[in-house]
């Protein structure tokens, strides 16, 4: 208990300074921060359908866009989903608008899509938007 009390502002500390228990206090700390099941499940719920609306914004650049896509995933991977490379790279690649369609082409035909990181990608979509 004195480790979570030592790691507690005076504000957090008077919300459980009443608690008998580490664990009591590290509950009471996930249900203010987390939230509780349903909380997490509304969330939850929230994160996969933006993860499945995704698409670049018009006048987006590549890299914001993925800075986007990046919060999603990471939000989604805390809460215990978690999506594979290669989804997330064909996420990216059907997100993009229509004017990119030959790039997508051509990544696809080029790579294989179960190799390429997503870093890789970016690289190769930001090299296609500077040019």
């Amino acid at each position: 208990m004195s480790i979570l009390y030592c790691s507690l502002d005076a504000k957090e500390f008077n919300r459980i300074a009443a608690c008998e228990s580490a664990k009591e206090i590290w509950k009471k700390l996930e249900v203010t921060y987390e939230g509780t099941n349903q909380v997490k499940e509304t969330k939850f719920g929230m994160l996969v359908r933006k993860y499945e609306l995704f698409s670049m914004m018009p006048e987006e650049s590549i890299s914001k866009m993925f800075t986007r896509f990046t919060d999603i995933i990471n939000s989604l991977k805390a809460l215990g989903k978690d999506y594979t490379n290669v989804e997330h790279v064909r996420k990216i690649l059907w997100s993009l608008p229509k004017k990119w369609e030959p790039k997508v082409t051509v990544i696809t035909e080029a790579k294989d899509l179960s190799k390429l990181s997503l870093d890789e990608l970016l690289g190769s979509l930001m090299t296609h938007e500077i040019t």
